[in-house]
């Protein structure tokens, strides 16, 4: 798998980049393109292609290059004279005659001719649009018998079942499904593939890793900041669409599913479409009980007063799109059975945190009177996705003295600390990912589809029966009718 293999260089010859001019090309495709070629983890002839509307020539790409990433090395700076640029629109047939022409141009070049990887870093609308372009100029299928072409595509992938249908057809129309990279940029993050790492190379976390050692699973993606200047966006997108039916359900998927008979790509995809697929599907009833929304109005955070969803810029001020969202779910398999699964994310939360904690069960007869052991909590496992990267397992320990007190203390493991530098970007691994071939951190078509049949139905209950849009002031942990999802099982969400 990815997580396995050699490190090596790719054999990708050209990157095109539909979208060039774009936020994310210039925020976090472009600089994690630097740091792999500064690793020098790219065949060494590598060409970048940028398409897009904007009216530059190659010369302006290449200086729109150089400010995206200021420090850039020599290396890169190298290899930034070699790309190239094309001004067109997407739907017309000389944008793509002349990448043709650059294509065969950049092949009498490289040593890995026909390796061609084709990312879509542009609105959905148009992913259809460009897959059927790149076919009908035969630019879908490789132009040596050993090259390759890959489309990396970023979500959101449909925004329900209907529409990821939909896109998907359009895009196996082009493509076969084995040259589709849906790209998911939390699958890149360190802490999010070392879930298998910690299961399946530890001997002491996978015998207690099910339903008769853990008492429920809560998934935290909570966020500080609002929507910034994505308002427009986020009106017709929400937290469900946003985080929790892609970030969400892929972490969820990890944590939860059964250990792969092979740990490569097909292996361990396939053991996550198996655990989404054990999810029920709530009806409309559960929804009211099993989930609930909620958008941030005005408060304070880090000692700064922010305003409400409803004045943010591109925001109708009748909004009611949900900032916050949160489901309880089970999964009906023999590990997980009666276990329940907590998920929250929300904009304007107390503050940015990505995490994953396990609490266990309690022991079965606690030999301590209360008065000693009243600050012991059960034990928790939590993987810390973001902002630091690590692990931190909580257990009880003795405090020091002459009487046996008893509190919870905490064993924690950081990225920085053990090895002495950051982890990579997400972007870094993903994209050298892609340029390589390796399909293990990108989502697969059942995945997308299985994610959306679960939270489709809250969609609709959300969208049709006018459920509940609780207010909840920026710089809280959300609305307090989300307490219920977990009051409703004794239990209580975590303070990160």
């Amino acid at each position: 798998m990815s997580g396995t293999r050699k490190k090596q260089s790719s054999p990708a010859s050209v990157l095109v980049i539909f979208g060039a001019s774009g936020d994310l090309t210039h925020r976090k495709i472009l600089p994690a393109l630097a740091n792999v070629i500064e690793r020098k983890e790219l065949e060494e002839n590598f060409v970048v292609v940028g398409i897009a509307r904007t009216e530059w020539s190659d010369e302006d790409f290449r200086k729109a290059v150089l400010e995206a990433v200021p420090h850039a090395g020599a290396r890169f700076r190298t290899a930034v004279e070699r790309f190239r640029y094309i001004s067109g629109e997407y739907d017309h047939p000389d944008t793509f005659d002349q990448l043709k022409a650059i294509l065969a141009d950049v092949d009498k070049t490289t040593t890995c001719p026909g390796h061609w990887t084709y990312y879509l870093a542009t609105v959905p609308e148009v992913f259809g649009l460009v897959a059927g372009a790149l076919a009908k100029h035969e630019l879908n299928r490789p132009s040596t018998p050993d090259g390759s072409i890959r489309l990396v595509i970023e979500k959101p992938f449909g925004r329900d079942l209907a529409s990821a249908t939909k896109l998907d057809a359009e895009l196996h129309e082009s493509f076969s499904e084995d040259q589709i990279y849906r790209i998911d940029h939390y699958m890149g993050k360190e802490t999010v593939q070392n879930l298998l790492a910690l299961r399946f190379a530890n001997a002491i976390f996978e015998p207690v890793w099910n339903r008769r050692y853990v008492d429920h699973i809560q998934i935290t993606v909570a966020e500080s900041l609002g929507v910034e200047h994505r308002g427009g966006f986020y009106e017709h997108a929400g937290a469900m669409r946003d985080i929790l039916q892609n970030h969400m359900m892929q972490i969820l998927a990890l944590t939860l599913m059964e250990p792969p008979a092979v740990v490569d790509a097909q292996g361990i995809r396939d053991e996550k479409v198996k655990l989404l697929n054990a999810i029920p599907i709530p009806t409309p009833d559960e929804v009211l009980v099993h989930a609930a929304r909620g958008q941030y109005g005005s408060g304070v955070i880090d000692g700064e007063p922010v305003p409400s969803y409803k004045s943010e810029d591109g925001v109708s001020p009748g909004s009611t799109t949900e900032t916050y969202a949160a489901m309880r779910l089970t999964v009906d398999n023999w590990r997980w059975a009666g276990v329940p699964v907590y998920l929250r994310t929300g904009k304007r939360l107390a503050k940015r945190v990505t995490e994953v904690a396990m609490q266990f069960q309690r022991v079965p007869h606690l030999p301590f009177s209360d008065s000693l052991s009243r600050e012991l909590l059960p034990n928790v496992l939590v993987l810390r996705i973001q902002p630091e990267e690590g692990i931190t397992l909580l257990f009880g320990a003795k405090v020091p003295g002459q009487a046996f007190e008893v509190r919870s203390v905490s064993m924690d493991f950081g990225y920085r600390q053990a090895f002495g530098a950051p982890p990579r970007e997400a972007y870094e691994r993903l994209l050298l990912d892609a340029l390589i071939g390796d399909p293990t951190l990108f989502i697969r078509t059942d995945e997308v589809d299985q994610a959306w049949r679960i939270v489709d139905p809250v969609l609709s209950v959300w969208s049709e029966n006018g459920s509940p849009l609780y207010p909840y002031p920026a710089g809280s942990w959300g609305p307090k009718e989300a307490d219920q999802l977990l009051a409703q099982d004794n239990h209580a969400w975590r303070t990160p």
